[in-house]
């Protein structure tokens, strides 16, 4: 983790602490990288696609899981130093594109989608980057309460799994739509 991190920070690398990245963008808790992974159990054989590229140390983990990540960063800037990081530790199948994933159509589906920000509502397009028999690993709701699902199956009636609340930042553009209150 600590080759994912600013020189600044590497000393707080494997603290259970969200470390800034830059752009106002945070790292997941060590912790909820973690259980993200034991979640979605990827395997050797699978395609996996992340949303949320941030400083690559999950697109890491989950290239050395499976078979091959594309992953996703809307922020240009992210996204280069991302893949500097993952060339700079010889990782060499996955790959990093600058795009805003709720505007995104992929050409292919996917065994395991991981996303790393949060989402107010769950986009029904996230469930369409499926295989048959795959998996999206979510965090979802209103902040300070999230929950983190995993969701298998058809987009119209996913099987839901809850795993644990937590509380991170939102995707760019997941936020939930401002309330007025009296």
């Amino acid at each position: 983790r600590e080759a994912f991190v600013d020189p600044a920070h590497r000393e707080l690398a494997y603290a259970d602490l969200s470390l800034p990245i830059g752009h106002g963008q945070f790292m997941m808790k060590p912790v909820v990288e973690g259980r993200t992974l034991q979640a979605l159990a990827i395997q050797a054989h699978e395609r996996v696609l992340e949303v949320g590229t941030g400083s690559g140390y999950l697109t890491a983990c989950l290239a050395q899981l499976g078979h091959s990540v594309h992953s996703l960063e809307i922020d240009p800037a992210l996204a280069d130093t991302a893949r500097a990081r993952l060339a700079a530790q010889g990782i060499g199948n996955a790959t990093v594109e600058t795009a805003d994933a709720l505007a995104w159509a992929p050409d292919a589906r996917f065994d395991a989608v991981c996303v790393t920000g949060a989402v107010a509502e769950i986009p029904a397009r996230f469930l369409e980057w499926l295989a048959p028999s795959g998996r999206l690993f979510v965090i979802h709701g209103q902040s300070p309460v999230m929950e983190a699902a995993l969701l298998r199956g058809a987009v119209n009636a996913p099987q839901t799994d809850s795993l644990f609340e937590t509380d991170i930042p939102y995707l760019v553009g997941a936020e939930p739509a401002p309330r007025f209150v009296l």
